[in-house]
């Protein structure tokens, strides 16, 4: 009978203070969406190359990644619902530095400070749905998060691509702080306590943990310029001939099971660990973690992989990039939002089975349909199948997590959703640019061969394996200081069309086998049914 009525009750919660913790979720999914779109603002302001000025992208994406166990310890001892308040403030003060930043370095340490404050808006997030809503209601706000990423996308792209365009990238930013502002007004109505002022911070945990993810960050994000086994010239340094990213990689994982090994000791010992690994302790929350670091891992790979094809090789503007992709992200959003109507009749190994069944087939009929013209019938279809996994996956599996955890570790719960989110989404930008390089330099060294009206002399003239992806336009200007031809020219930017489409399709293939693979923890995922779903209050303990 309790458990029958306790629904009832909750589901009369004001959706209230879900309007703070959406806009939260939109606030930080906003500024990381309008970092790439600003980019080419700040390298004519502040005259410094696209690598200095990305820099920005990658402070945020470390800051969030290793300190958001940190973070969320300290939102325990301090209480949440102050600690969300002070970081959204420092949030906005963060946008502020980037509005009126006289240099690339105000702008990396605007970052740097939002980074740190998402590092606690994110576990503050999962604890604030936790203490506020029960049953369906959690299930619902929860989707809400889900969907509030992917709708900050898509308007961060067109807001941003147009004001970028007519305007400039500053009042990008002014909207952030727009934003800020009205989740600190709305958290006034936040529900939380007051904190345990008896918790202590276990600082070496703190620092394995935010060093094993920086080093596995940097690691994989820089795969490509330094090598992925042979240190390039781009390397800063070599380690016997070997490039210092896969160096730095398992670097990061032996720290990161040193943090594991030091977390059960401390736990053994009946001490406060910087996070519970009983969120863990069976087969089916591991299950969920796998499954969510493959799905934010393809989603990083399918942003990476299209949009550097759409506006690299066709010479697109990013305004054209965020409408190919809007099937995507729209699709995302409302499957995100709607897919808790299905947790009452099927269980979440069934949703997950299906969701990853639908991203594979997605990506295999990509794989065979994408072509130079992204607004054909079959591709936008390819993009909305993907995006109704995606959404249901993300939404899914952190339901998981968070409903087989009591209310007092849904901290635990947001911190470990934010690394695993972050690292992966580090990884799957990397390794699917390193997939992209080495297969089109195999499409290239093929299609040079079976082009005869391509002499081998030109081919010396301008290493095309070291072009990479670059636009038509600019392959033409490049050939335009070399003796080739107008039909040499012709042919090598058909070469130039022709294998990094075939190098994109090849990706999307091996994309899917990864996906397929993911079927395997998908079906590990709870069968219980809704009435079943464990009470996530502390009352049962």
């Amino acid at each position: 009978m309790t458990a029958s009525a306790t629904p009832a009750v909750e589901q009369r919660s004001s959706w209230l203070p879900m309007v703070s913790l959406f806009l939260a979720q939109v606030l930080m999914s906003f500024n990381v969406a309008a970092l790439p779109i600003s980019l080419g603002g700040m390298v004519d302001d502040f005259g410094v190359p696209p690598t200095v000025a990305s820099s920005t992208i990658v402070v945020y994406g470390l800051a969030v990644a290793a300190l958001v166990m940190t973070g969320a310890k300290l939102g325990q001892r301090v209480g949440w619902v102050l600690m969300f308040r002070v970081v959204v403030a420092l949030f906005a003060a963060s946008s502020v530095l980037m509005i009126v930043s006289q240099s690339v370095a105000w702008a990396i340490a605007g970052q740097a400070l939002a980074g740190a404050s998402a590092a606690i808006i994110v576990p503050a997030l999962v604890a604030l749905i936790a203490e506020n809503y029960r049953g369906a209601q959690q299930a619902t706000a929860i989707g809400g998060l889900g969907s509030a990423r992917a709708i900050s996308g898509v308007t961060a792209f067109l807001i941003g691509g147009t004001l970028g365009t007519l305007v400039g990238w500053r009042p990008v930013f002014m909207i952030v702080l727009a934003i800020a502002v009205v989740v600190f007004a709305f958290s006034f109505t936040l529900r939380g306590d007051r904190g345990d002022a008896t918790i202590r911070i276990d600082l070496v945990a703190s620092a394995l943990i935010g060093a094993a993810i920086v080093l596995l960050t940097l690691g994989f994000n820089n795969l490509n310029a330094w090598g992925a086994v042979q240190a390039t010239d781009a390397a800063p340094f070599d380690v016997l001939g070997l490039s210092p990213a896969p160096v730095l990689i398992v670097l990061g994982v032996i720290l990161g099971q040193a943090f594991f090994l030091w977390t059960r000791r401390r736990m053994r010992e009946g001490k406060v660990p910087l996070i519970d690994l009983s969120i863990l302790k069976s087969s089916r929350e591991r299950a969920a973690v796998y499954a969510m670091f493959i799905v934010v891992a393809l989603e990083a790979c399918v942003n990476f992989s299209i949009p550097l094809y759409i506006q690299i090789v066709q010479g697109r503007t990013p305004f054209d990039t965020s409408l190919a992709m809007m099937p995507f992200n729209l699709t995302v959003f409302i499957t995100a939002t709607l897919v808790v109507r299905f947790y009452r009749r099927y269980p979440p190994r069934t949703i997950g089975v299906f969701g990853f069944i639908l991203t594979t087939a997605a990506l295999v009929w990509l794989s065979f349909v994408v072509t130079n013209n992204w607004e054909t019938l079959p591709t936008i279809l390819g993009l909305i199948v993907f995006g109704i996994g995606q959404g249901a996956l993300v939404t899914l599996v952190f339901n998981v997590l968070v409903t087989s955890a009591p209310s007092e570790l849904a901290g635990d719960v947001g911190s470990l959703r934010g690394t695993t989110q972050n690292l992966a989404s580090a990884v799957g930008t990397a390794v699917a640019g390193a997939l992209l390089v080495s297969l089109l330099g195999l499409s290239v060294g093929r299609a040079v061969v079976e082009h005869p009206e391509i002499p081998p002399a030109l081919v010396e003239q301008v290493n095309m394996d070291e072009l990479n992806f670059i636009s038509n336009d600019d392959l033409r200007e490049a050939l335009a200081e070399t003796d080739a031809t107008p039909a040499q020219v012709d042919a090598a930017v058909e070469v130039n069309e022709q294998t990094r489409l075939d190098a994109l399709r090849l990706g999307l293939l091996v994309l899917a086998g990864v996906s397929a693979l993911a079927i395997l923890p998908a079906s590990r995922l709870p069968r219980y049914k809704p009435e079943e779903i464990p009470d996530p209050s502390p009352a049962d303990e």
